[in-house]
């Protein structure tokens, strides 16, 4: 896939009041939401709780240690804010979590910039922060099995994949993901000192005017492979209109995939039988073979949440657009499910 991105501007909402679509050279200073002229289905200005509760917006970051994974995720869906924190250890196969869930505004901070800001939830002893500075990802742990104060940095002249889309009849998302990040900072896990020296992430910023139903695949790599670094990143359900998120990060170098399929076994006696990630011209052929997981099922009057977000191993092969191919065997990675009314 070529790469055509468009020069990022100082806010994705035009003079128009509507957004640009397309992939981006870089990130974005600013969505520029408060400029954004929204309707309704009816092609009449949509009032102003209708923008304020339509807008969606969640960050996510994963770190990969060599033993252990960390996820974590900070949601504003204006109903609620929720997050989760969560540590598995590879060799034990155990996973342990935090949760968090919030009244609308109350409790909880999220960034209004991809490029600057801060996104924040719960209290000491118990509490997650991204701390986002000239694009740049900090994040800050205290929970009872983790303590950290890290920072995500991309190789030099690594880009991120920046990009927005059209959702729906009026809305809009922008989502932007870099994988296959160094990581710096202190980690410490169960009170004991984690090296850094191997660790890798990625993060995951995603905003906008998205469906009031929608649901999304996703998979993703953060590993060292004999290839080298390499960070993944595919999605299928979401955010492909017109262009979509696939892509994957070869020592810090990003490479444009086309549009994957997730064939698996959401239910029944199937549902431990690996997943086939696979692009329909060959370039993606992956398998995934589950360990454990991090599940999620909210149901409320206004808002329901099913959501599995899966860790385990990754084995197949990815193309370039040149047709080099880089293996993918026994690595760590994560796959996710979700459904999401909101």
């Amino acid at each position: 896939m070529n790469d055509n991105s468009l020069p990022a501007t100082s806010s994705l909402i035009d003079a128009s009041g509507q957004p640009r679509f397309g992939h981006f050279d870089s990130p974005l200073a600013d969505l520029g939401v408060k400029h954004f002229s929204y309707f309704n289905d009816m092609d009449k200005p949509a009032s102003a709780l209708a923008k304020h509760f339509h807008f969606k917006q969640f960050q996510f970051v994963s770190i990969n240690t060599g033993r252990y994974i960390i996820g974590l995720a900070i949601a504003d869906i204006r109903y609620v804010g929720s997050a989760f924190c969560y540590l598995y250890d590879v060799e034990s196969n155990q996973l342990i979590e935090n949760s968090w869930l919030r009244p609308p505004g109350f409790g909880y901070q999220m960034s209004p910039s991809p490029m600057q800001g801060l996104a924040r939830i719960g209290s000491k002893g118990s509490c997650i922060r991204i701390d986002i500075c000239q694009g740049i990802w900090q994040v800050t742990i205290d929970t009872p099995a983790i303590q950290a104060e890290l920072s995500l940095t991309p190789a030099d002249k690594s880009q991120a994949m920046a990009m927005a889309s059209p959702t729906g009849y009026n809305g809009w998302t922008y989502t932007q993901k870099h994988n296959s990040l160094t990581v710096s900072g202190n980690l410490h896990l169960n009170g004991k000192e984690e090296s850094l020296e191997r660790a890798l992430a990625g993060y995951d910023f995603s905003a906008g005017y998205m469906r009031r139903e929608t649901s999304w695949r996703w998979a993703s790599i953060n590993a060292h492979t004999p290839c080298g670094s390499l960070g993944l990143n595919l999605a299928a359900g979401v955010n492909e209109t017109g262009c979509h998120e696939n892509a994957f990060w070869l020592n810090g170098v990003r490479h444009y995939l086309p549009a994957v399929h997730f064939d698996f076994q959401r239910l029944g006696g199937n549902s431990d039988k690996p997943w086939h990630i696979y692009s329909d011209n060959g370039q993606v052929d992956l398998t995934f073979s589950r360990l454990n997981q991090r599940s999620e099922k909210l149901n409320l009057w206004l808002i329901k949440i099913n959501f599995r977000q899966f860790i385990g191993h990754i084995d197949g092969i990815i193309r370039d657009d040149k047709n080099r191919e880089i293996t993918i065997s026994n690595t760590l990675g994560l796959t996710e499910d979700h459904f999401a009314r909101w």
